[in-house]
């Protein structure tokens, strides 16, 4: 039997599944882009919230935590929005005599593990309404309004040229029939 405490109970939710990680790896594999192979993760992520291991305060931070996990596992995802470069981070910073410091701030003396474990205590006293289907669908619907035509047009672009030769022709066969099937509708009288 094995002995489990307190402390690898609670890092357990957070911790991906070995099965995202070869998925990733798989996808990888055949050059699928790095959100493909992060959409494992955040799949993941949303069953283990609807199944109560933890809660999220909104669909976003469900999302926020797959991408997260996706990262920590190694898929090439681009850094978040709110973290800047080393380089960046040190011209910002104004030097100890400019600031009038003498020492520099000693760094926190509380543990990582007393942090995560903090962090995970709130996820767990948080609702699981947040992964919801109808939450993940209004954040869908929300990220999808932001998207512009430029935007849609790129990744159609893109996923053409990743199709290859017979997924192309597939996709124009269809694109045709369907043109097809609305001309017929909007012909047809009411």
């Amino acid at each position: 039997m094995r002995r489990s405490n307190n402390f690898t109970n609670l890092l357990e939710p957070i911790m991906p599944k070995a099965s995202s990680i070869a998925q990733a790896k798989a996808d990888k594999r055949a050059g699928k882009s790095p959100s493909t192979q992060a959409g494992h993760f955040v799949r993941d992520e949303i069953e283990a919230v609807r199944h109560g291991k933890h809660g999220v305060r909104s669909a976003k931070q469900a999302i926020a935590i797959g991408l997260s996990e996706a990262r920590r596992a190694g898929v090439e995802l681009p850094p978040k929005a709110s973290t800047k470069s080393a380089a960046a981070k040190s011209a910002a910073k104004p030097t100890a005599k400019t600031a009038g410091e003498k020492t520099p701030r000693r760094p926190s003396s509380e543990s990582t593990a007393k942090r995560r474990s903090a962090a995970i205590k709130a996820l767990k006293r948080e609702s699981t309404a947040g992964a919801s289907h109808q939450a993940s669908s209004t954040q869908a619907k929300r990220a999808a309004s932001k998207r512009t035509a430029a935007d849609r047009s790129a990744a159609a672009e893109k996923a053409a040229r990743t199709k290859g030769a017979a997924g192309r022709s597939e996709a124009a066969q269809k694109a045709a029939r369907t043109r097809a099937a609305n001309k017929r509708a909007e012909q047809k009288p009411r």
